[in-house]
């Protein structure tokens, strides 16, 4: 039986290129850029694409091997993160952190909790509130693969000097700031 992937048509090898994305400039208009400076800005959004791919392998992968969905993923990423600060989780933290309903936190840590990822305890201060930890088990397994694989971003960004972190990091916030959806309106209806 054949693999999705092996059914997927294959992306264009120009996804990335303006000419071909917006060839009548209706999106950017880019009639004072010379073509070497279009071409790189393609190569730089097909690297972002690049990027966004791996991410998403990662991702998939770390679902599968965990046996979880992504906001699991991502509670036990704060648990963990939570434990190695010495900070209490609590359900109202952890529905805050992934933005959802206390009811969806609570269905969500009845699963974890009944998967044996977590434990959970009376608040050692608040006598109305939970402390929600992650077992030894399931942190262990999360450092030893997905965290594994997540940390060798830290020596992606090792290799550049200070200087070109500081250029990074400031495309990349800015990036973020062109494409932030505050304030538009499509976005916030429904």
């Amino acid at each position: 039986m054949a693999s999705i992937k092996e059914n997927e048509a294959p992306l264009p090898r120009n996804l990335y290129d303006v000419n071909a994305a917006d060839p009548d400039s209706q999106l950017i208009d880019r009639a004072a850029m010379a073509p070497a400076e279009i071409e790189s800005i393609g190569q730089l959004m097909a690297a972002l694409g690049r990027l966004r791919v791996a991410e998403k392998e990662l991702s998939d992968a770390s679902l599968r091997y965990m046996k979880l969905n992504q906001s699991d993923m991502r509670a036990l990423h704060y648990l963990i993160v939570a434990a190695n600060t010495q900070d209490i989780a609590t359900p109202g933290a952890i529905a805050a952190h992934l933005k959802i309903s206390t009811a969806s936190t609570t269905k969500l840590l009845d699963r974890l909790e009944s998967a044996g990822h977590i434990i959970r305890q009376a608040h050692p201060t608040d006598r109305r509130a939970l402390a929600i930890t992650i077992t030894a088990k399931t942190r262990q397994a999360a450092m030893d693969t997905v965290g594994r694989q997540q940390a060798k971003r830290f020596y992606a960004a090792a290799r550049l000097s200070q200087a070109e972190r500081d250029v990074v990091i400031r495309f990349l916030d800015d990036m973020s700031q062109e494409i932030s959806l505050n304030g538009v309106a499509w976005a916030q209806q429904g």
